[in-house]
C-alpha cells in the first residue's frame, strides 16, 4: 500500500489561505459597530458592509503576515541566536546530567518511587507552567522554554512533543483554566460587569480537573515513547537533537575564565543600581496586588552569592545560574512591570551575550554564533508570517464580525444547556480565526453577556464558554502564531502536531462541555 505523502506546512498554510480566499467570494462582509444608547450603554450592533472577495492579495497576504506577526518573528530569531551561544558553553549538558542525577535520589521517597521519578518530574515540570498559564496567561515565553525543555526531554529518553507538552501544553492547559488570567477571564468578566475574578472557587476545580486529564494523557504518551523511542511520530524528526547532542558530547573541560569574573562584577553593579531605582515592587496576580515588595534588591543578593560559589566551580554553571535568574526576572517583569514580548526578547539577547562574554568568547565570535542560532531558527519564524496570512486574508475581506453573527443567531431558540454548548462550540471556532484571547472578549462577550440575560442563563457561565472556547483550540489552530513558533523551534512538523493531538483535543473539548453543564444546573458562588 502507498504511503500517503504530507505536504509540507508551507504547502498546507498556502492551502488554508487559498480556501479562506474562496470564503471571502461566499460570505457576506459585515462589521461590528459601538453605538451608545441613551443611557449611556455602550453596545455593538452588526451592520452589513461592502463584501471584499480576496483573490491575487494571497499573495500579499503573505507580506502582511509577516508584518502583522514582526514582533514574534523577531522573538524568535532574537531567542534563536541568544540560546545558541549558550548552548556553545554546554552549559545545558551540565545541567541536564546533573539535574537527572540529582533526580535520582529521590527513589529514597516510597510516594516518589510508587509515582515513578521521571513521571514525578514530568508533572512537576507541568505543573508549574500550567500555574503560569492560570494566573498571568503565559503563552509566548513558551516559545523560549521550549529551547530549553525539548532537549532535556530527549536526554531522557522522550521525544520532542514531550518536550512541547512540559511547556507550551501545559500552559495551555492552566490557559484554559484561567483562574486569575487578567488577559481572558479579567476582560471577558469585566465586559460582561461581573465582579473580576468572581465564580473563582469553580474555577480552581475546572483547573484541577482539566490538569489531571492532560497531565494523564501526556504521562501515559510519554511512558510509552519512553519504552519504544520509535513509536514516536517525531522519531526521524527527532535526530536533529539527538545528533546535536552527540556533537556535544566531547569532554567538557571545567574551567572559569577571568571574563566570567568580570561579567559577574559588570552585573552585579547593574544590579544594584536597579535595586536603588526600584526598591519595592507590586506584583499583580489577578485582581490582587501585592505592594511593597523588595524584590529586585532580594534577587540581586541572592544573585551575587550564587554567582560566586557556581563561579568557583566552573563558568558552566554559573551560565546556568545566568539563566535561571533571567527566569527569575521575567516572572518578575511580567507580573510586576507588564513585560511583552520586546522586554523579554531583550532579557534572553542580554542573557545569550552575557553568557558569551563570560564562555571568553571575543565579538566577532559572538556574532557569528549569533548568527548560526538564527539561521538555525529561520524556517520556524518564516512559518510564523506566512501562518499570519490566514488571518489578514479574512480581515481584509470584512467577513469574520458576519461569521460571529451568523453564529450567535444560530442559538436563539435552544434550552440553556444547548445554548451554552453552543456558545462553547461558537467561540472554539471563532479561536480557530482569532486565538487571541483578549481580542476574541472585545468582539464576543458583549454579545454573549446581553443574549445570556435576555434567555435567563448567567453571565458566568457564558464567561467559561468563552474561557474555555479559548483556550483548548489554541494548541491545534494554524492560525497561532506561538504554537507555529513553539513548534518551529521544537522542529516539529504542523502535519504530525495535527494527527497527534486531534484525540487529545476532543477529549479536552468534550470535558470542557461537561464542566459547562453544572454552570447551568447547579447554583453555586458567583453564578
Amino acid at each position: 500500500m502507498k504511503k500517503i505523502k504530507i505536504p509540507h506546512t508551507y504547502v498546507i498554510i498556502f492551502y488554508i489561505i487559498l480556501f479562506c480566499a474562496a470564503l471571502t467570494w461566499v460570505i457576506p462582509g459585515g462589521k461590528y459597530v459601538e453605538t451608545i444608547q441613551g443611557d449611556g450603554v455602550k453596545t455593538l450592533v452588526y451592520e452589513p458592509v461592502e463584501r471584499v472577495p480576496q483573490s491575487w492579495q494571497v499573495f500579499s497576504a503573505f507580506y502582511k503576515g509577516f508584518v502583522d506577526r514582526a514582533d514574534i518573528i523577531v522573538f524568535i530569531l532574537i531567542i534563536g541566536g541568544a540560546f545558541w551561544i549558550v548552548n556553545d558553553s554546554k552549559a545545558f549538558d551540565i545541567g541536564t546530567a546533573g539535574f537527572l542525577k540529582k533526580a535520582r535520589t529521590f527513589e529514597s521517597n516510597f510516594l516518589i518511587r510508587k509515582m515513578g521519578v521521571e513521571n514525578f518530574l514530568l508533572t512537576s515540570i507541568m505543573l508549574l507552567f500550567s500555574i503560569f498559564g492560570a494566573v498571568f496567561g503565559m503563552s509566548e515565553e513558551t516559545i523560549a522554554f521550549c529551547l530549553v525543555l525539548v532537549p532535556m526531554a530527549i536526554s531522557m529518553g522522550y521525544d520532542s512533543i514531550t518536550g512541547v507538552c512540559m511547556v507550551f501544553v501545559a500552559a495551555g492547559l492552566g490557559f484554559a483554566g484561567a483562574i486569575l488570567n487578567p488577559f481572558t477571564i479579567g476582560i471577558a468578566q469585566g465586559l460582561a460587569g461581573l465582579p473580576l475574578f468572581s465564580g473563582i472557587e469553580y474555577r480552581i476545580f475546572c483547573w484541577v480537573v482539566i490538569n489531571a486529564a492532560g497531565f494523564t494523557w501526556i504521562l501515559r504518551y510519554a511512558a510509552k515513547v519512553k519504552k519504544n523511542p520509535q513509536l514516536s511520530p517525531v522519531y526521524e524528526e527527532d535526530q536533529y537533537w539527538r545528533d546535536l547532542h552527540t556533537n556535544q558530547d566531547a569532554e567538557i573541560r571545567y574551567y572559569t575564565p577571568k571574563a566570567a569574573w568580570y561579567t559577574f562584577t559588570g552585573l552585579t553593579v547593574v544590579l544594584l543600581l536597579f535595586s536603588f531605582l526600584y526598591p519595592q515592587t507590586t506584583l499583580t496576580i489577578g485582581n490582587s496586588q501585592m505592594e511593597g515588595l523588595p524584590l529586585i534588591p532580594l534577587i540581586t543578593v541572592l544573585f551575587m552569592i550564587t554567582s560566586f560559589f557556581t563561579l568557583r566551580k566552573t563558568v558552566h554553571l554559573y551560565i546556568l545560574n545566568l539563566l535561571f535568574f533571567t527566569i527569575f526576572f521575567l516572572i518578575i517583569g511580567v507580573m510586576g512591570y507588564d513585560w511583552y514580548i520586546m522586554e523579554i526578547a531583550t532579557l534572553f539577547f542580554a542573557l545569550g551575550m552575557v553568557a558569551g562574554l563570560a564562555n571568553d568568547r571575543t565579538p566577532d565570535e559572538l556574532v557569528k554564533l549569533f548568527m548560526d542560532g538564527c539561521k538555525d531558527i529561520l524556517g520556524a519564524a518564516l512559518v510564523v508570517g506566512l501562518a499570519g496570512g490566514i488571518i489578514v486574508i479574512l480581515q481584509d475581506a470584512h467577513v469574520i464580525d458576519t461569521i460571529l453573527f451568523r453564529l450567535s443567531k444560530g442559538m436563539e431558540e435552544l434550552g440553556q444547556v444547548a445554548t451554552v454548548g453552543m456558545m462553547y462550540l461558537i467561540q472554539n471556532l471563532i479561536n480557530l480565526v482569532i486565538p487571541s484571547g483578549s481580542a476574541k472578549a472585545a468582539l464576543t462577550m458583549p454579545i454573549m453577556a446581553p443574549f445570556s440575560d435576555l434567555i435567563g442563563l448567567s453571565k458566568q457561565a457564558t464567561v467559561m464558554a468563552f474561557q474555555f472556547g479559548d483556550g483548548f483550540t489554541n494548541m491545534i489552530t494554524p492560525t497561532s502564531g506561538v504554537l507555529i513558533a513553539v513548534l518551529g523551534v521544537s522542529r516539529i512538523p504542523y502535519e504530525i502536531w495535527l494527527r497527534w493531538i486531534w484525540k487529545f483535543m476532543v477529549v479536552l473539548i468534550i470535558l470542557g462541555f461537561l464542566l459547562l453543564i453544572p454552570t447551568v444546573l447547579i447554583p453555586m458562588n458567583g453564578f
